[in-house]
């Protein structure tokens, strides 16, 4: 039997319940393991996973989906480790019709492991009571649960334009992130979102930031990516590993979208834009020793327990809301507009322009170096 496995985000690797799966499913057949979405990545870095987790693509579960189902295999799993089991069984519906809408005939069996070793945990056949479903609920322990279940207790909206979706297993104070932006913080324990031809315009249970809805724009509510708290809640120890880079000194612009940056592990030096770009932005550099100039505003919005950062280098913080308006600047001069540069031949020089440009805003601001 050939075997597809998905791994998605940190909190499977971390718990070590990912390499448990993976050795447990090869005792069916042959296996194959690649992640889905972009966070987890830095856990697989951290427990030397890279060689048995594929990571070399960024891909959306549904895609790492897709890719296994084109390659024909016998059984697809998806292995994740929610917050809550309602929070996992609502990401395993949203992944699972992304993936259904991606392919032309669905035949191969899909089964999700959701929150293994957990009292709530489960498995989820959602389009096939296979056998090894049921051989394997009884070798973890976890209940069988069916798509219908998921569908009628977690899955409500309406025909009116408006949309509302129910977020499980939140708790008050944690940020909201919706397709990598934060667009609110959660006052309370039961929270949903509103949208209304598809934009966010109202929320319960929290409070939203206007800033993060602009930079969010149009959403469908439905088929977003939503989640709250911290990215990866384990205090790990971070795994640097060798990379090459160019023998040029390559600099990049990375603006408000820190879960992108590993397209950049070819540089010498990244700037980034925004709190929590910069936050999450130096601490995956970090496993490639690649330093960054980070602007800030001093809005930060929690989304790591840690934020690692390389040996020099440099932290503006500029007043409230010019961050953007630095950062559109340097993306001009520095950049010419587009996303890398080598016009320049270390990072010193860099740190120079930007505080010229930062001048010519005539905007206040604080250098923070780290050693």
């Amino acid at each position: 039997m050939r075997i597809g496995i998905v791994v998605h985000g940190p909190n499977i690797i971390d718990s070590g319940y990912a390499l448990k799966l993976i050795n447990l499913l090869k005792n069916y057949g042959d296996v194959s393991v690649r992640l889905g979405g972009t966070i987890g990545r830095t856990a697989v870095i951290d427990a030397s996973l890279e060689n048995i987790i594929d990571i070399s693509r960024k891909l959306v579960p549904s895609d790492s989906l897709k890719i296994f189902h084109d390659e024909d295999v016998d059984v697809i799993f998806l292995i994740n480790y929610g917050k809550s089991d309602v929070t996992g069984q609502v990401f395993g519906y949203k992944v699972y019709n992304h993936y259904v809408n991606k392919i032309s005939d669905n035949n191969i069996p899909v089964i999700q492991i959701e929150r293994p070793g957990e009292h709530d945990g489960s498995i989820i056949p959602w389009n096939n009571d296979s056998d090894i479903a049921g051989d394997l609920s009884e070798k973890l322990g976890l209940d069988i649960v069916s798509p219908e279940e998921v569908y009628k207790n977690h899955i409500k909206s309406d025909d009116e334009g408006v949309n509302q979706r129910i977020v499980h297993g939140v708790s008050p104070g944690e940020n909201i992130m919706v397709n990598s932006v934060i667009i609110g913080r959660t006052n309370s324990d039961k929270l949903t979102l509103i949208s209304r031809n598809n934009r966010i315009v109202d929320i319960v249970g929290g409070e939203l930031k206007q800033h993060g809805l602009e930079k969010l724009g149009e959403v469908d509510l439905d088929n977003a990516i939503i989640k709250t708290g911290l990215l990866r809640h384990a205090k790990v120890t971070p795994r640097v590993i060798s990379n090459d880079k160019s023998d040029e000194f390559k600099i990049t612009f990375l603006d408000h979208a820190g879960e992108d940056v590993y397209e950049f592990v070819d540089s010498s030096l990244v700037v980034t834009i925004g709190d929590d770009t910069t936050l999450i932005s130096s601490d995956i550099l970090y496993r490639f020793d690649i330093p960054i100039i980070g602007i800030t505003d001093g809005d930060l919005d929690k989304v790591v327990e840690d934020g690692f950062k390389v040996k020099n280098s440099v932290i503006f913080e500029v007043e409230s809301g010019f961050d953007d308006i630095v950062g559109r600047d340097i993306k001009r001069i520095v950049f010419e507009g587009k996303l890398e540069s080598y016009d320049y031949s270390n990072i010193s020089e860099v740190k120079d322009k930007i505080v010229e440009i930062i001048n010519n805003i005539n905007c206040k601001y604080n250098i923070s170096y780290i050693d």
